[in-house]
């Protein structure tokens, strides 16, 4: 039963060899689609391992950014250029911090070409505890100046937050010209302030 297994196999594999044999186009078409088709799953693997790379590659930049690393320094050094300075208040106390807020928010109002009315430093309120230091001032500047120094504040150095804006508008300004004229300007400007720093 084997001999005829065996013999069955051997009469196949001699009948394609015979066919390959006796027609050089069929062995040439057969060997061309099976090379076409071993490059093609080698084109599609490579492809797929480059998407792969790429996928890694911007993962890893993703992930770099939210560490704060490489783009992370670009920026920091690109803001630092720009804004010149700490993040934080300095001084040797809360007082001095206190002071140093208040004189980068007045010069911040006199760059627009407005002026300080009054202020109030807050260096025993609770925001204090947290290593904050609050200042209320109120000034008055043209209405158009007023987006230029609130950029000025919370983008430059050290980092300042607005806790409170109220503007208010005289009524013979809001009746006669909308875009243009002096407004009062109540500001709430908070800073970080750390001890030894």
């Amino acid at each position: 039963m084997n001999k005829i297994v065996s013999s069955a196999k051997v009469a196949n594999g001699n009948a394609v060899g015979r066919a390959l044999a006796g027609s050089p186009l069929i062995a040439v078409t057969l060997y061309l689609a099976i090379a076409g088709g071993l490059l093609l799953m080698a084109g599609l693997s490579i492809a797929d391992v480059i998407a792969h790379r790429q996928a890694l590659a911007q993962t890893s930049d993703l992930l770099d950014q939210l560490r704060g690393r490489k783009s992370g320094a670009k920026n920091a050094a690109a803001l630092s250029a720009e804004h010149p300075g700490t993040p934080f208040l300095e001084g040797p106390t809360v007082t001095v911090a206190g002071a140093n807020l208040l004189q980068r928010v007045a010069a911040a109002v006199a760059d627009v070409g407005g002026s300080v009315q009054s202020s109030q430093v807050d260096v025993s309120g609770a925001q204090t505890k947290d290593g904050f230091v609050g200042l209320v001032v109120s000034c008055e500047l043209e209405q158009p100046a007023l987006q230029k120094l609130l950029y000025d504040l919370e983008a430059g150095m050290p980092f300042l937050f607005i806790d409170q804006l109220d503007v208010q508008v005289p009524q013979t300004t809001a009746l006669s010209d909308a875009g243009a004229g002096r407004v009062r300007v109540i500001l709430g400007v908070s800073g970080q302030w750390q001890a030894g720093r």
